[in-house]
């Protein structure tokens, strides 16, 4: 199934509907992939109240008082998540006036079979009677009832891609996928409990209890296979190798040889309990070796985005990638930035999402592929040697001991914990600099705006990921700020989180973080005082607040003197 480039989901499967199917991703198809999580929207709390409390922010008054306050560049980077999320809510909702609009049924989870009809087992042995390749109890069920339910009713149907791959291996699937010889209108005459989705190429989507989706698509084939010709008759060089279409109905040997690599072609009949092999998979997966269908110079210059997919199969599987293919790998680099941005901004996430993100981004750093994926990431890496590497892969290491422990992190964390280790080597952008609006280093600041601009990341999760980072700086006491609403800014808890990896990744800030979690304010940490924004005269004193009416004008020299500076801010 390909994969939807919209980042905005955290559900494991989603319809693939044309709004999620950017227009320039559906010209670069990809191999059978998950679409992404979502990222939910939070609501913001207003800080009005909060600012009431206090009523002046200067850091140098009542230091013995001192703790942490929302500042005004996080208040700042909340207005503009807000901003941020009312743009991405504007955009999808024109997105869906655009989309194909859903039939007007309410689909049913698939009935429990009548008294009368044959109940749908897979065999536990071969014609044979050896035992079946993979045991039946291993399998989803409801993916079993519709590869015996399409066998009924005369149709070639199979397993296919990850899951067969996943269980041979004795891993658990993610999810199960179906191909099949039947159309999609065929398939959906035989479910009731079925809805097509797409344009580009139809897919089903059978319906259970519980939300689960089976997908399930028609065999496809390799339109460069169909037509080798069609580009020479029309005074094509031939050079350009890469696939804008692949929407063409095929055999299932034809729907195994275009897919990306050997073990991901694999197909399991269960109706008869084996595994079909029309591209030596097996041998590659028992030889624990990754390796394109055909000639990999042609399958990477098609698309390059499996170097993205290989790279990642290595890390999460353990495997090691043939020698022939990790040399056209390195050949098609060059070849990424003709991607859609989008797909290889999802395919980066995928490889950060899986728990397996410090392996993955070493060889694509081998690879040379970061400078185009993520260029702060290459130049941090190139800038600060040994010792860089060092820091930065630790950081992906914690960040890959959170997730693999189950622990559910969104894309604004999972972004924010790589980009740490660069924020905390450049200067942060001076107000000044961005018309008042708080930022982070320049790097970061360019990286977010060139995702949101050209890979469609949503504005919102950038504007998380830099609040994120933002807040990292008055949690680690680099920031005195007085008590007030920070602990209750509704990013408190995901900010945390992001300063705990910190703290394991480079063994700092530990006394501050326990302090947090046990919900005291740690003391500003030492030489605070001369932190980028406690004293320093490169940023703007915070004129205090007018004072409320009944309240003298002579309770301090200080403060009378800053009274009369304040008429406009009330």
């Amino acid at each position: 199934m390909s994969s939807p480039l919209d980042l905005t989901g955290s559900e494991e499967r989603t319809e693939r509907t044309e709004a999620q199917v950017p227009a320039d991703s559906a010209e670069h198809p990809s191999e059978h992939e998950t679409p992404s999580r979502a990222d939910p929207a939070p609501s913001e709390p207003p800080f009005a109240a909060d600012a009431a409390e206090d009523d002046g922010f200067d850091d140098d008054d009542d230091a013995e008082d001192a703790g942490p306050e929302v500042s005004d560049e996080i208040r700042a980077a909340t207005e503009a998540l807000k901003a941020a999320e009312a743009e991405d809510a504007q955009a999808a909702a024109e997105a869906g006036d655009e989309a194909e609009e859903p039939e007007a049924v309410i689909l049913e989870p698939e009935p429990e079979p009548a008294s009368n009809e044959p109940e749908l087992q897979a065999p536990t042995t071969t014609r044979t009677g050896e035992p079946a390749e993979i045991d039946p109890d291993e399998m989803d069920p409801d993916a079993l009832k519709v590869v015996l339910r399409l066998h009924q009713h005369g149709h070639q149907a199979y397993l296919v891609g990850g899951c067969v791959r996943d269980l041979l291996l004795g891993k658990k699937p993610k999810d199960f996928d179906v191909a099949t010889s039947a159309h999609p209108g065929e398939v959906r005459a035989i479910f009731r409990n079925c809805r097509l989705i797409g344009r580009r190429f139809r897919l089903a989507h059978v319906y259970f209890k519980g939300g689960k989706i089976v997908e399930v698509s028609t065999f496809r084939a390799n339109p460069t296979e169909l037509e080798p010709a069609a580009g020479a008759e029309e005074g094509q060089s031939g050079e350009d190798l890469l696939i804008t279409h692949d929407n063409v109905f095929g055999t299932a040997q034809q729907d195994a040889r275009r897919r990306d690599f050997t073990i991901n072609g694999l197909f399991y009949d269960a109706s008869e309990g084996r595994v079909i092999d029309y591209v030596r998979g097996r041998r590659d997966l028992d030889e624990r070796f990754i390796r394109t269908i055909g000639d990999p110079e042609i399958r990477m210059r098609e698309d390059p985005v499996r170097i993205l997919r290989a790279v990642r199969f290595a890390a999460k599987l353990d495997l090691d990638i043939e020698s022939r293919t990790y040399a056209a790998m390195e050949g098609a680099v060059e070849d990424l930035p003709r991607c859609a941005p989008a797909r290889l901004l999802e395919e980066t996430f995928r490889l950060i999402r899986g728990g397996v993100s410090a392996p993955a981004l070493k060889l694509l750093a081998a690879l040379d592929a970061l400078k185009i994926l993520l260029p702060p990431v290459d130049a941090y890496l190139r800038e600060n040697g040994k010792e860089g590497e060092k820091t930065f892969y630790a950081f992906a290491q914690a960040l890959d001991k959170r997730v693999s422990a189950g622990e559910v992190l969104d894309d604004a964390i999972l972004l924010a914990a790589l980009l740490v280790p660069i924020s905390r080597a450049q200067p942060p952008v001076e107000e000044s600099q961005d018309e008042g609006r708080a930022s982070v280093s320049r790097v970061i600041e360019d990286l977010l705006a060139g995702f949101v601009e050209s890979a469609r990341l949503p504005r919102r999760i950038a504007e998380r990921c830099r609040m994120l980072l933002l807040m990292q700086r008055t949690l680690s006491g680099e920031r005195r700020r007085k008590t007030g609403a920070f602990r209750r800014h509704p990013l408190f808890n995901e900010a945390l989180a992001v300063y705990a990896m910190t703290v394991e990744a480079t063994g700092e800030g530990r006394e501050a973080l326990e302090a947090w979690q046990a919900g005291e304010v740690p003391p500003p940490r030492a030489g605070a005082a001369g932190g980028a924004d406690a004293e320093g005269p490169r940023r703007k004193r915070r004129r205090r607040r007018r004072r409320r009416s009944g309240s003298g004008s002579g309770e301090g020299g200080g403060a009378g003197a800053s009274s009369g500076s304040d008429a406009g801010e009330g």
